[in-house]
């Protein structure tokens, strides 16, 4: 018998102990610091996010083989059915959008930086799917779409479906979300670094010490991945970059500025296409946009896919300004066709594209004025990718560090940077250009504006200033006063018949000096919310307390007032 006993009080001493450490793991995520949990947890998340990722590459690439664009004569490519995979593209995207769930058509990195302002983060499953396929189809297929976009979503999906198995706070959520978009960018493109600043300067738009860990172990995890799988390949190292001297830089602002007037004519007739588009019916504008695409493919594939052929094109020897001219003109068709018209995938690898043969026809044009700019074309190449990039997505510094990253050379800095920042000016300042991803959210009618002071109370989970030392009783109408004596000064709750929590209370009357025992309902959250949910629970009152439940409204685990809320908001900490 006595064995029993101490069988049975091993057994309540360990299930308090994985009480006691699994709540303290959730408070230290609840917090709005660094920890360790956090830094593991999202390594764990890369993982797989880079699994997936790599999985997308493999398949990818085998179909390459077969459906890559080839440079051939126009009456070769009439009858090659390689000519006509937009339009297959295009009916297969179709086909999986109408037999996917109607719920979760939404896809795309507009999307995912919906969610991650909106909804902490947290991607629904079901849309990986659609995502993984469709954007599949259209990458074969050779419309001109990039691959970072399904890394993107890839990425967000498995990271904040993992972390909502693992029910963490909604705080963290983002935070894995982050991470997960970061590994997924960095197995695609082998730059770590360039994926960090991407998500920061792109889906966090913000930069707190404690996501930068997270989301750097994630790139870091992803870049190992592609290493791993694809071996340490620098994509653009290919490129003849040459150190510019000094006296080139004032050629090079004018470059700036003419990039700057292309990325922001690009911007607008980008959004114009995707605003028009919007209204029409999605095989109509699948439709479209395989026509279109399969008209450049017949004239100019060398236009086709996500970039690759038309840098290919601007870096090759004695290349001829005006197919360039023509190659620009297609590229850019192609890529206002599949991305405005609704084709799933990026925008980063046809900006590059579009950037490389936009740098060499200025390269070139610079030479009939000043013949010594002749060896430095591969420069002016890079130069036209980054300044692309930058100024069409709004992200300057991930878009230096990319190329950086990509041709593996490091005297690019400097020229890139002097080019790009009279270039963003001049596409932002001048031209009044508008950043692509929120305003397709605005066209989309999808929010992603969070005022200051939810988005600082949305950093912390509930469990960070609960108050745990509380007291609850039952229905006891001759105990109540008598336990609300003995409380000192702690909260006192109350479950009521209807099994509703009620806050006890001494109340002054008017007039009178005496108090009267009240009790007022009280509303409850998961310990996996924000203080936000709290927040936005007390605020139309300014007063009251909101109750703190683990797993089911059975089990209260702390209160919160509006008095330490107000506090926690006044310290400055948010």
């Amino acid at each position: 018998m006595q064995n029993i006993i101490n069988k049975a009080a091993i057994i309540n001493a360990k299930r308090a102990t994985r009480k006691y450490l699994r709540n303290e793991f959730r408070d230290k995520l609840s917090q709005a610091k660094i920890s360790a949990q956090l830094c593991t947890l999202a390594l764990l998340f890369a993982v797989f996010a880079s699994a997936i990722i790599i999985l997308f590459r493999v398949l990818l690439d085998w179909a390459a083989q077969y459906t890559a664009p080839q440079a051939t004569q126009f009456t070769e490519a009439l009858v090659s059915w390689r000519t006509y995979l937009p339009f297959m593209g295009a009916l297969t995207i179709w086909v999986l959008y109408r037999i996917g769930s109607k719920r979760y058509r939404r896809m795309g990195i507009a999307y995912v930086l919906h969610r991650v302002k909106i909804h902490y983060g947290k991607v629904p499953l079901p849309s990986a799917m659609g995502q993984f396929f469709q954007a599949l189809a259209a990458l074969i297929s050779n419309f001109s779409v990039g691959k970072e976009g399904p890394a993107i979503h890839l990425g967000a999906v498995t990271a904040s479906v993992l972390a909502e198995k693992f029910q963490l706070p909604d705080n963290s959520v983002r935070i894995m979300c982050a991470s997960g978009i970061a590994a997924g960018i960095a197995a695609t493109f082998n730059a770590p670094l360039a994926a960090v600043l991407f998500v920061f300067e792109v889906i966090v738009r913000e930069y707190k010490i404690h996501y930068f860990f997270p989301i750097m172990l994630s790139a870091i995890c992803g870049a190992l991945s592609s290493q791993l799988a694809f071996g340490n390949v620098h994509e653009y190292d290919l490129i003849n970059v040459i150190h510019i001297p000094l006296d080139h830089y004032p050629i090079l602002l004018l470059g700036g500025v003419a990039l700057g007037v292309a990325a922001a004519t690009f911007n607008f007739s980008l959004l114009k296409v995707t605003a028009k588009s919007q209204k029409w019916p999605l095989y109509q504008r699948l439709l479209l946009a395989g026509m279109i695409t399969t008209l450049v493919g017949l004239f100019i594939p060398q236009a086709l896919g996500s970039g690759d052929l038309a840098i290919h094109e601007a870096i090759s020897e004695n290349p001829s300004v005006w197919f360039l001219i023509m190659l620009l003109g297609a590229k850019t068709i192609a890529t206002i066709a599949a991305i405005g018209l609704g084709i799933p995938g990026g925008l980063i690898g046809p900006l590059y594209g579009i950037g490389a043969v936009l740098g060499a026809i200025l390269a070139l044009i610079m030479m009939t004025l000043f013949p010594e700019v002749e060896p430095f074309i591969g420069l002016y190449t890079v130069i036209g990718m980054t300044a692309m990039m930058g100024v069409c997505l709004s992200a300057p510094l991930a878009a230096l560090v990319a190329l950086l990253e990509l041709t593996n050379d490091a005297s690019i800095i400097l020229p890139a940077m002097f080019v790009t920042i009279p270039a963003y000016l001049i596409a932002y300042q001048a031209l009044r250009a508008q950043s692509v991803f929120l305003k397709q959210l605005d066209i989309m009618g999808l929010g992603y504006k969070v005022p200051p002071l939810n988005q600082g109370l949305q950093k912390k989970g509930v469990r960070t200033l609960m108050d745990s030392r509380f007291v609850i009783v039952k229905d006891d109408n001759e105990l109540l006063l008598e336990v609300l004596k003995r409380a000192d000064g702690r909260p006192v709750l109350v479950k009521n018949a209807d099994d509703e929590i009620e806050m006890l209370r001494l109340e002054m009357q008017s007039f009178e000096q005496n108090t009267t025992l009240t009790r007022h309902k009280i509303e409850g959250l998961s310990d996996n919310k924000t203080l936000d949910e709290a927040y936005e629970l007390l605020a139309p009152k300014r007063t009251g307390q909101v109750y703190i439940y683990q797993g089911s409204t059975q089990n209260v685990v702390g209160v919160i007032s509006w008095s330490h809320l107000q506090k926690e908001i006044r310290s400055g900490e948010l």
